[in-house]
């Protein structure tokens, strides 16, 4: 890499930003070989041909990072997060009344009486279905 080499992308980069619309379907078009997808912003355009003059110049993704992006894309694309470990203590406040769940091996435990699954609690709790882990806080609201 050279700083020459550098220097190059970084004003062919920069000269990404002052491209209109039209503009940027054509270096597309010479970027990747087929047209942009419909509907995809300036932005985003920008960023994918700034992404390839750097992969062009400097070399693209390792191998391992290829396959842990492919393993990923995989998936439905949501990452998943491990439900908490038996004897981990969910606790919830709703309607000012604190809700304390005990995690078992493959139940768990509120008020007393064992529930197969965190949503059959919260729709005891509010009385309308929600998804336990996202009541509970175990899954992000977006």
């Amino acid at each position: 890499m050279t700083t020459t080499m550098e220097g190059g992308v970084a004003r062919q980069i920069a000269a990404l930003g002052e491209m209109d619309r039209t503009a940027l379907l054509e270096r597309w078009r010479q970027a990747f070989g087929r047209d942009a997808p419909p509907r995809t912003s300036r932005g985003l355009m920008a960023k994918a041909i700034a992404h390839e003059f750097q992969v062009t110049a400097f070399g693209g993704l390792s191998t391992r990072t290829l396959r842990a992006l492919r393993a990923t894309a995989k998936t439905d694309g949501r990452q998943q997060r491990a439900l908490p470990s038996r004897g981990s203590r969910l606790i919830r406040e709703w309607n000012g009344t604190l809700h304390e769940v005990e995690v078992l091996e493959d139940s768990y435990l509120w008020k007393g009486q064992s529930y197969r699954s965190l949503s059959a609690i919260a729709l005891a709790i509010t009385g309308s279905k929600w998804s336990g882990p996202r009541f509970f806080g175990l899954k992000d609201r977006s």
